[in-house]
């Protein structure tokens, strides 16, 4: 069975790898991508990377598609038979899929020695320790995705109103954004774009955070209402008909054409081989031109404090207020029953939930169970 040494895109994304290196080294990379811009990104990094490091280092990147959260499984399964890569970007949520059965390099001694350790916050890191369950860091943090409400200011003045400042406001103007415009009794326009499909756990759970609930007890009456405040979006019609199979293409579509008026979305074996060799190209992701390129490309918020302080993010007012804001976000718990909680209770129960098959205090329990066990 291989093993693989891991990088994690903080709260998001994780790569793994896994003999000492040669004077020659090829490293197979896994990824994929969100959209053909990431695609080539990516594909750009790899080749700075193979042109700078000066050690004889190789970086293949291969993309795989992520087939709404059957990539973390197709590689698992990869890897489990003995191939796979080097590398591979994941879901940190799927950390304990692969901590469990051994997959996964300990990367303590290698950032024991990496000039560049402290470049990362150390709350970064307790969080990668957090993921695998245990006292030892098997992923490295490379980004943070942060969520933002996308709004079309053309919609918010043709009704009249300001763009909301907090959670009432927002309620409240996805009813003013809902409208029939060209008077023929039917909704053209909806006021969210809610993402009830896998993967619409993230934007679901900015409701429950609003409401004062949380993911630790989410049968607590906060965390209902706020289950309840997404029900009623739905049902009241002020998001389209569609959304208990709407996922990630669908929102977006819905967005960019004017369909919606706001959306949520962020800004993005035993024995290894190759494992000096594997976190060079770790460090490059992490602190190296590498985080800089893929930040200022997605979006994503930097986990190096130098790359920070670069005038680019500075000076993004949206990029500085996700910096400071980030040591203050909730993530959802990583336990060994989150994958198939994403990939299954979640949506089965969310859809179950807008469709008014359950309410929102079973939907919550069934969503509490399934994940905690309790």
């Amino acid at each position: 069975m291989k093993r693989i040494i891991a990088i994690a895109l903080a709260l998001a994304t994780l790569c793994a790898f896994g003999l000492a290196a040669a004077d020659k080294v090829t490293v197979t990379h896994w990824y994929w991508a969100d959209n053909p811009k990431y695609s080539a990104t990516m594909q750009a990094m790899a080749a700075d990377f193979n042109a700078t490091n000066g050690k004889g280092i190789t970086v293949v990147a291969q993309e795989y598609p992520w087939d709404g959260g059957g990539y973390s499984q197709t590689l698992f399964r990869a890897v489990m038979g003995g191939g796979g890569p080097d590398t591979s970007s994941f879901k940190l949520t799927s950390t304990p899929l692969f901590t469990a059965n051994g997959l996964l390099v300990n990367l303590d001694p290698f950032l024991a020695g990496w000039k560049d350790k402290d470049l990362i916050e150390p709350s970064l890191y307790d969080t990668m320790r957090g993921a695998s369950g245990t006292k030892n860091v098997y992923v490295m943090p490379w980004n943070t995705q942060v969520l933002y409400v996308y709004y079309r200011p053309s919609m918010f003045k043709k009704v009249g109103i300001g763009v909301p400042k907090n959670y009432a406001e927002f309620l409240e103007a996805c009813k003013k954004l809902t409208q029939d415009t060209n008077g023929d009794g039917k909704t053209d326009v909806y006021g969210f774009g809610m993402r009830g499909f896998k993967g619409g756990q993230e934007p679901w759970g900015s409701f429950i955070w609003a409401r004062g609930g949380n993911f630790q007890n989410m049968t607590s009456p906060q965390a209902i209402q706020g289950m309840q405040d997404y029900i009623d979006l739905f049902k009241n019609g002020y998001a389209p008909p569609t959304a208990p199979m709407d996922g990630f293409n669908e929102i977006i579509a819905n967005f960019k054409s004017g369909k919606t008026a706001m959306t949520v979305h962020h800004i993005g074996s035993a024995s290894a081989k190759n494992k000096e060799a594997a976190f060079e190209w770790l460090a490059y992701l992490a602190t190296g031109k590498g985080q800089e390129t893929w930040c200022t490309v997605t979006g994503n918020v930097p986990v190096s404090k130098t790359v920070k302080n670069l005038p680019f993010f500075q000076n993004n007012r949206f990029m500085k207020v996700s910096i400071e804001g980030a040591p203050y976000a909730g993530i959802l718990p990583i336990l060994d029953t989150t994958t198939e909680w994403i990939n299954n209770i979640w949506p089965n129960t969310i859809s179950a939930a807008l469709l008014g098959k359950i309410s929102a205090a079973e939907a919550m329990k069934t969503l509490q169970v399934g994940l905690w066990g309790k």
